[in-house]
Formats: C-alpha cells, sequence, structure tokens
C-alpha cells in the first residue's frame, strides 16, 4: 500500500472526527510548560552540587530515547506490542523517507505522543524515581530530574514535529534542525529504520553504540556509481 492510500485509511480508522492538531500541540507543548514550569517553582536554596542532576538527568534520558525508539518500537516486545504497532506498523508507514511532511493538522495524530500516554509514562517511572531520589539526596535533586525529563520531552516533540513540517517551514530550515532532520529521513528509510538512527533528538548514544548513519541508501549507490564510472 502507498503512503497516500495509508494515510486516508488511517484518518479514517485511526483519528477521531473531534481530532484537532492544534488542540494536541496545546495540550503538548501547554501542559507541558506548565508542568515544567511547576517542578522548578518546587526548588529552593539549590547548592552548586544538586545542578549535576541536570545534565545527568539529559544524559539517562538520551539513552532512555535510544534504547525505547531501537527496541520496543521497533522489535515486538511481550506486553509493548501497542507501542510497536503504533509505531513501526504505523508512524513509519505513514512517513517515509520519500514522504516525510505532513499534509496538514491532522497528521499530527502520527507525530506527537497522545496526551494520555505521556501522563501515564511519566506518572509511571518519575513517580517512584522522585522518591528514591529525594530519599537519596534531595527534594530538589529529584525536581531537578523531573523538570528535566519534561524539558527534554518538549525538546524532542518539537524537532520531531519540525522534521515532519513541510520543507519550506521555517522552523524546518533551521541549521540544526535541518541537520537533524535529514538524520531522521535516512531512518524512515523502511531498509535502515531497525538499525540506524535511533537517537530523535541528539544523536549521541547512536555515535557510541555504532548505530549513526548520515548516508542515505541512495547515496552510498550514488557514490559506488561514480567510483565505477
Amino acid at each position: 500500500m502507498d503512503v497516500q492510500r495509508y494515510r486516508e485509511e488511517y484518518q479514517a480508522t485511526e483519528v477521531p472526527r473531534f481530532y484537532d492538531g492544534r488542540l494536541h500541540l496545546a495540550i503538548t507543548f501547554g501542559g507541558g510548560t506548565l508542568a515544567l514550569l511547576a517542578c522548578l517553582w518546587q526548588l529552593q536554596q539549590v547548592r552548586p552540587l544538586e545542578w549535576l542532576a541536570v545534565p545527568l538527568s539529559l544524559a539517562y534520558a538520551n539513552l532512555s530515547e535510544y534504547l525505547g525508539h531501537r527496541f520496543p518500537m521497533h522489535r515486538p516486545f511481550r506486553g509493548l506490542a501497542l507501542v510497536y504497532k503504533r509505531h513501526a506498523g504505523q508512524h513509519h508507514r505513514y512517513f517515509t523517507h520519500e514522504q516525510m511532511p505532513i499534509d496538514g493538522l491532522r497528521d499530527l495524530r502520527a507525530v506527537l505522543f497522545p496526551p494520555l500516554l505521556v501522563v501515564f509514562f511519566f506518572g509511571l517511572f518519575a513517580t517512584p524515581v522522585w522518591f528514591a531520589l529525594a530519599w537519596l539526596f534531595s527534594a530538589n535533586v529529584a525536581w531537578l530530574f523531573v523538570a528535566s525529563g519534561i524539558g527534554y520531552f518538549l525538546n524532542y516533540e518539537v524537532l520531531h514535529t519540525a522534521y515532519h513540517l513541510p520543507d519550506e517551514h521555517w522552523l524546518a530550515r533551521v541549521g540544526l534542525v535541518k541537520r537533524l532532520r535529514w538524520l531522521h529521513t535516512i531512518h524512515h528509510d523502511p531498509r535502515q529504520m531497525a538499525s540506524r538512527n535511533f537517537n530523535i533528538s541528539y544523536p549521541v548514544c547512536d555515535w557510541l553504540f555504532g548505530t549513526l548513519s548520515n548516508e542515505s541508501r541512495q547515496d552510498s549507490a550514488q557514490g559506488c556509481a561514480d567510483v565505477r564510472r
């Protein structure tokens, strides 16, 4: 099934008639920003050493992004079939390396995380970690961990949305975004989606684990042809 036919089928079966992409954006970024500010509001006289929680939390978030994308999103695991279906089975059929941009705001249903899923996962993982960090270190460290996680998630959603915007959109043409967008486009090649470029934001873990690629299959083939000539 070609991409356009699949998009029509997805819109008919997976997207509620009342879905509004603008509302989805508002909930994601408005709600996320309020949650981030609420975490920062809890901080009290943060000591210099406690600020180390921020870079360590961001590094942990980058690793979590990589492992979550490389494994349950691209390999079926018991109990996580819905995650695999939504990502590998739907998102990668909705967007391929040859047809990455959205056609309209309703397509954001296939780009942004569902709000209820975000609340569930943050509640499931952040709550016990908050209590553990508050007990082991301090409440400031715990709140900085949660705030960093929320900030990383918002950054992730901004970048991932930018990768699927039309080429002429101003955000898609920002220097760093344009570079990261290319890496994500390579990942959407069906021949490479299960083996390359799993970091959706910054390719730190892709570089560390040897899965970073900045060359599409088409570029590679063209290069070999040039050498033969």
